[in-house]
């Protein structure tokens, strides 16, 4: 299971475009960009979604599920408990003056 926020955080992370994953996943530009725009969880073709996985940990992201520890010990990120896109579009306010409350 993947969310579009852990998508576009691996996406982020490995430094690429929609684009560039499309061509590491197979799957279209049209597909990636759905994928980023869900809600939360990703739905869909189960063949797409086992696709784009498979790509991201070839690329070497490792999902972490909600409430569970990272096995591999490497440098990671995670939005703790209550924090959503509200709260970080807060924290960009609070970046340019704003504050969080």
């Amino acid at each position: 299971m993947i969310t579009a926020p852990q998508l576009r955080a691996a996406r982020s992370l490995l430094g690429i475009d929609q684009r560039r994953l499309a061509e590491l996943s197979g799957l279209s530009v049209p597909t990636i960009q759905r994928m980023e725009a869900s809600g939360s969880i990703i739905r869909g073709n189960v063949d797409s979604l086992m696709k784009l996985i498979a790509a991201l940990e070839v690329a070497g992201i490792e999902l972490i599920g909600e409430g569970t520890v990272s096995q591999g010990g490497g440098r990671g990120v995670r939005l703790k408990a209550g924090f959503g896109s509200a709260r970080a579009s807060d924290a960009d306010d609070a970046g340019s003056g704003g504050s969080l409350p």
